[in-house]
């Protein structure tokens, strides 16, 4: 597209405005959405670890963590933080797959 384009005369500017964003708008909004969601996970699992963020600070995997002490009389001090961490990840995965799937021109629209 971007040779037939620059065959019939259109200026640069415009093949990359229109050929070129256009068509990496949307991947690259879908792949965002999969590394922010990644980036959830790989936090979580640091701060778990004790290797995240500073141990003061509040995050799910340090949550997490801290309630391992407490299995036996507090299962819920894990339950909250884990499905708090799942819950965002699927959603996160879900947004960007909806997205992926009303952005991309190759997928035909159906009504």
């Amino acid at each position: 597209y971007v040779e037939a384009a620059h065959a019939l005369g259109v200026s640069t500017w415009r093949i990359l405005i229109f050929h070129l964003l256009r068509n990496m708008v949307s991947p690259i909004m879908v792949q965002a959405t999969f590394i922010f969601a990644y980036a959830m996970l790989s936090e979580a699992g640091l701060s778990f670890l004790g290797v995240g963020v500073d141990p003061s600070t509040p995050t799910w995997g340090t949550m997490i963590n801290e309630g391992r002490q407490y299995l036996d009389q507090a299962t819920y001090l894990i339950l909250a933080p884990g499905l708090a961490i799942t819950v965002s990840v699927l959603s996160l995965q879900i947004i960007g797959d909806g997205l992926r799937d009303a952005l991309d021109p190759r997928i035909a629209k159906e009504l």
